[in-house]
């Protein structure tokens, strides 16, 4: 007997909770989303749900508008630098650096001051100007334009803001700016409402500095992001909740002995509820184990960093990946003893990789890549003093010997006649 049609709600109620899963995930990927986002109807059309949801579970601020929607993500541990800002794809990234992320913070400045039109060559003017700073020249910042390198910092974060939105090119082309900066400009509208979304933080600097002196950079960062919390158990209890979940939707792995006492016990408490909740609004699998928690993503699309993934970088990775799989609890490496084994693997493998990962030398900056993209994904970790630790998440890819099975395994397949 054929099956019942559904009713007609729930199929609705049923495209609708697929469409808010759909909406939130491409929030969790671009935080900062304008029109050109396909998702980002959907994120208009949801964002009632999903601004309830986010302020119960994470305690982010979702602002949407109808140029652009803002999801405040604040990071759970705020000297992880495995997260940058990145320009190109693949081998082809590019991680922004101390000093990009400087030049950046000056541009955004330069800006906010402007009129609604700046050119390539004006931002450059502005950026030399404001490196002039003596508290900035005492720290190591110098920023001309003499220079291709310096041209190329300068365009690499216009080219950032123009993946934001916070620029449109009107005119011209860096690439040529790069190449000679005399006679080659380009023209750009500035976004003001973008460009003010920019900034997450709890509170704004300069109310920051009106409280007091700061003493260092760490405990501004900790006092721009740092909430209020209740002094009561429920206060407590819901900025234990909000942490622990933004961290399983931001942190590839979240181990258990990173987490405080009281975040550990109450994680331990409402483990199933958390997960849950997390699995219901976006479609992750929660994968619980003795040393922390993973929210994995089947789709293999809710992250920026893949593993694995093509080209000799990827291969090298993996097989970095295995190597630090099988060896002994405890033990410790370094970039040269990696480097090294990159370096027997080359004949192996040499006719899967690209010709330049042949040359002597080659595998140094290969071994290097492997580690920053295990490192990205919480599978090691690499000390203050450059040695690199697997962590447990990495055991998932350590290589188990073939086995064949017992008997012989041609005498258990049917005849196809």
């Amino acid at each position: 007997m054929a099956a019942l049609p559904q009713p007609l709600p729930d199929v609705l109620e049923r495209a609708r909770a697929e469409e808010r899963q759909r909406a939130l995930r491409a929030l969790l990927m671009h935080p900062l989303m304008d029109t050109r986002h396909s998702a980002f109807p959907l994120v208009r059309r949801h964002q009632g749900p999903l601004r309830e949801w986010l302020a119960a579970e994470t305690g982010w601020h979702l602002q949407v508008e109808s140029e652009f929607a803002r999801l405040y993500k604040r990071p759970a541990d705020l000297r992880d630098g495995t997260r940058g800002a990145a320009l190109g794809t693949a081998s082809q990234t590019t991680t922004f650096s101390r000093r990009r992320y400087a030049l950046l913070c000056l541009t955004l400045a330069d800006l906010e001051r402007g009129d609604q039109q700046i050119t390539l060559a004006r931002l450059g003017a502005g950026l030399i100007q404001a490196a002039a700073d003596p508290a900035l020249e005492a720290v190591g910042l110098r920023f001309r334009l003499d220079h291709q390198e310096e041209r190329r910092d300068l365009v690499a974060t216009v080219r950032l803001l123009l993946e934001y939105g916070v620029l449109t090119r009107v005119a011209g082309d860096e690439e040529a700016f790069v190449r000679d900066q005399q006679g080659n400009d380009a023209l750009y509208d500035i976004n003001r409402r973008l460009l003010a979304a920019l900034l997450v933080s709890v509170r704004g600097p300069s109310l920051v500095e009106m409280e007091g002196p700061v003493a260092d950079f760490e405990e501004r960062l900790q006092a721009l992001t740092d909430a209020f919390v209740p002094d009561t158990q429920e206060g407590r209890n819901r900025a234990l909740r909000h942490a622990i979940t933004a961290r399983l939707l931001d942190d590839p792995v979240v181990y258990w002995d990173e987490l405080g006492d009281d975040a550990r016990h109450y994680l331990t408490s409402q483990r199933a509820a958390i997960t849950r909740r997390i699995a219901e609004a976006t479609e992750l699998v929660p994968e619980i184990r003795a040393e922390g928690i993973a929210m994995v993503d089947p789709g293999l699309n809710l992250t920026d960093q893949s593993l694995p993934s093509e080209g000799t970088e990827g291969h090298v990775t993996l097989l970095i990946a295995a190597h630090l799989a099988a060896a002994p609890d405890g033990t410790a490496f370094t970039l040269e003893m990696l480097a090294e084994q990159v370096r027997r693997w080359r004949p192996q493998y040499k006719g899967y990789w690209r010709r330049s990962a042949l040359a002597e030398g080659s595998e140094r900056a290969l071994a290097r890549q492997a580690v920053e993209q295990l490192r990205r994904l919480r599978l090691l970790a690499v000390a203050d003093d450059g040695r690199i630790r697997p962590l447990p998440a990495l055991s998932r890819f350590a290589v188990e010997a073939a086995r064949m099975p017992q008997g012989n395994p041609l005498a258990e397949v049917p005849n196809a006649t």
